[in-house]
Order: C-alpha cells, then structure tokens, then sequence
C-alpha cells in the first residue's frame, strides 16, 4: 500500500517521537541531483506557429536562467496541461527551448475538459501555522490576491511559542484576515478550530509554505456549485523551487501532484485502477490543497485529532477526512485548474523526517478509520490482498528506476534510496502505536 505525500502545516512538538538516524542517500545519488530551475510557461496553443503568452519563473522561486535544466509547467491559455524538462543552452531564448520541448511529447489538441463549473460559492480559507511567520506572509499575499467573489481567510496559530504569528496579523493583515488561537498542537486540531469558526458553505485549507496560483481558490470551489454530491475537492501541487538534491528527488518520484487530468471518484462507482478504494487515500490529493463541504466535513466529525502533524501520529489527517467523505456516500472531485506553488523542505534531514512521516501518517489514519468505524473492517479486509501485490510493484518500480532528473510528475527516474523506504515501512510499523499515544494523551 503505497503512501502518498501529506503536507504538514505544523512542525513536530516535542512529544513526537524523534526519526530514527540513518546515512542518507548514496553519494552517487547525490552528485546526480543537479539544482533545477522551476518556471511557468503559457502558451497560445499547441502548434509552433503559435505564440508564448508568458514566462516567468515559479512564484516565490529563483529567477529564470539558461544553461542548465528548466522544470517548466505548461499552459495552455492559463491552464495547466502538463510539467516538461529541458536543458537550456546558454545562449538559447528559454521560452522557444520549453515551448519546443513541451510540443515534442504533447499529443492532445486541447486541454482534458474540466470538472468545475458554476460560481464558485462563499468560501472560508483556513491556514493552519506554527513559528513560521516569515513564510505565512508570503503565502497570505497569494490568497488576498484571488480572483473567488467571495472569501475569507482565517489563520490558526497552534500551539505558539512567540507571538510572531499574531504580530504579523495585527500589523500587516488586520482588515483583510481573521487570526484564532489554538493551544494544543496538532494539524487536525487546528483544522477543527478553522471550521468551528466557519460561517461558509465551503471552507478550503492550504498550508503556510505554499503560494496560490490566482485563480486557485475559484477553480477549487466552482465544483461545489455544479455537484451537490461533492463533498471535497482537491488541486495540484507544484514544487516552487528545486534547489538541493532532496527537493529534486521528493520531485522525482511524484512529489505532491496527482497529474494533470480532472477526475471524479465516486463511491457508487469504484475505479478499477485503485483495487484498495477508498482507502487508497494518498491517490486522491494532500492537505496542502483541498477543500469541504461545510455540512458534510462537519456531518463526519472533522478531522481526527488524534492524527496530523504535531502529533505524536505524524500525519494521516487529510487521509482520513478524505476517505470519510467517500464512505459516507460524497464524492471527491480532483482538479488540476487549482494550483498552489509548494516549497518543498530543503535538507536530507527534512526528507527522511517526511519519508518516516509518509509512513507513520498512513497506517495512523487507518487505524483511525477503524477504530472509530469498525464497521469498515470487512471491506478494507476484502480488498487487502490486491492492495498490497499493488504496492509492492509499485515499490519495487520505484526503486529499481535508472537516475535522471525530474520531468512528468512520477516518471520516478532517481532511484528512491532505499534507506528512505526502511524509513517509511518502520513508520508503517510505529504508527497505530502513534496514534495510540495520541488518543491517549488527549483524555
């Protein structure tokens, strides 16, 4: 069973178990994970004779320059169709190399039709943070900046130490975001404290270590409008930078994104390419980018406190809420049209911290899908034995792929180092027992 990023929100509190030390990467690895530069190219169309819109380098990123690798996403006339790489010589135009390189391996005419639809409905933005106040404004710049008719963001400081957070609301965004207050740590719980204070029909979440496309928060919540059965929407997730060798490689093997084709997932019609549906969970979307029904995330409880970053289970907060939707009969709409720029953690520390978390936040979400719904147990034993020949071939995939570097989202050509694999199977192991702990240390 293949666990998929989750981003965190929060950093670990003191309670949570620390990650086991291993070597890293393979210096081979290393020296093959070259700095990537990210940019964002728009295009008029698919053929040669039409011309670039724009070109700009990801938000938040370094500038643009040639000579070396380019990760670009492509539009087309502001729509995000897919990711290409290309080495740009020195003295070639940057937007010519990426437009050519991009139509070389682009077959489709068209976009792939959209899923939205509709006025995008009153929505609340909730940002769960922690001591991070010199990444929040940056990404609190992006949301006031949506093209949504009718939003508001609120900011949850969890469990702070320093008043940074609460200074940087009331000196630079006292009219235009809404700051609360949460004192026990935790993702989930600070998530539950936005959407107590949600007066919306919608309320989304995004992280404060991302930048929202513009038009990021309308296309994450148009589908609401055009499906009463939709009770979560989830976007794509971009890496704003690829810096060092751990960026590079979390990117290679899928990062946060889920692709560039929309698709449905409903429960009165599983996907044959999913054989452990619903509980498949990290195939549907991360915390990061996401969105709720008010009525049904509330109907199923909201997020399990016991689960999410800054607790002692890691992780596994998105992934429940996610397969609670479905299994309460809603459907989850996935959107490539809203997008967020993610600045990916920078050092291998930071990586095999993640690669541990992955794992100890996926089998914490399920035991709490069990534990608070037994009645799930027969289906998710059912559908066990496929689930798992599934995710062993996907690991032996990934780990067995020759290097290179970064171009469609999970072509996974650096091979994963396989002390990152022990890492997130030892996590697999820690945690029910995290999530135990957690609900414990709740009474």
């Amino acid at each position: 069973m293949p666990s998929t990023p989750s981003t965190p929100s929060t950093p670990s509190t003191p309670s949570t178990p620390s990650t086991p030390s291993t070597s890293g990467a393979h210096p081979t690895t290393r020296s093959l994970l070259r700095d990537v530069t990210v940019a964002d190219l728009d295009l008029s169309g698919v053929r040669e004779h039409e011309p670039v819109l724009s070109l700009t380098p990801a938000p938040g990123g370094p500038p643009l320059r040639a000579g070396g690798p380019v990760y670009a996403l492509v539009r087309l006339r502001g729509r995000p169709v897919a990711t290409v790489l290309t080495t740009v010589p020195a003295a070639a135009d940057p937007a010519h190399a990426l437009a050519t390189a991009f139509r070389a391996q682009y077959t489709a005419h068209e976009p792939p039709t959209s899923l939205s639809g509709g006025t995008p409905p009153r929505t609340t933005v909730v940002v769960a943070t922690r001591e991070r106040a010199d990444r929040l404004g940056r990404a609190l710049d992006s949301l006031l900046a949506q093209d949504h008719p009718d939003f508001r963001v609120v900011v949850v400081d969890n469990a702070p130490r320093t008043p940074a957070t609460r200074d940087l609301i009331a000196t630079h965004y006292a009219h235009s975001v809404t700051y609360l207050h949460e004192p026990v740590p935790g993702l989930a719980t600070a998530h539950n404290r936005g959407v107590a204070a949600t007066d919306s029909p919608v309320v989304a979440f995004t992280d404060d270590d991302v930048v929202a496309d513009p038009r990021w928060l309308s296309a994450l919540t148009a589908p609401f409008a055009a499906d009463p059965r939709t009770g979560c929407v989830t976007g794509l997730i971009l890496p704003a930078r690829l810096t060092t060798p751990a960026q590079v490689l979390l990117e290679s093997h899928g990062g946060f994104a889920k692709g560039f084709a929309p698709r449905l997932y409903d429960p009165a019609a599983p996907p044959a390419d999913q054989p452990l549906f619903p509980f498949t969970a990290g195939s549907f979307g991360s915390g990061a980018n996401m969105a709720f029904r008010t009525s049904a995330l509330r109907a199923i409880g909201g997020f399990d406190p016991a689960t999410g970053t800054g607790t002692p289970a890691r992780g596994g907060d998105d992934l429940y809420a996610f397969v609670r939707i479905l299994t309460a009969g809603h459907r989850l709409r996935y959107t490539p049209d809203a997008l967020v720029w993610h600045h990916h953690r920078e050092t291998w520390q930071d990586l095999r911290n993640q690669a541990y978390g992955y794992g100890a936040g996926l089998t914490a979400y399920l035991t709490a899908v069990l534990c608070r719904h037994p009645a799930l147990l027969p289906a998710l034993l059912a559908r066990l034995p496929r689930g798992l020949a599934h995710a062993r071939a996907i690991t032996a995939h990934r780990e067995t792929r020759a290097a290179g570097v970064p171009g469609a989202h999970g072509t996974q050509r650096h091979p994963w180092p396989r002390t990152l694999s022990r890492l997130e199977r030892r996590g697999m192991l820690y945690g029910p027992v995290g999530y135990a702990r957690a609900r414990w240390g709740s009474r």
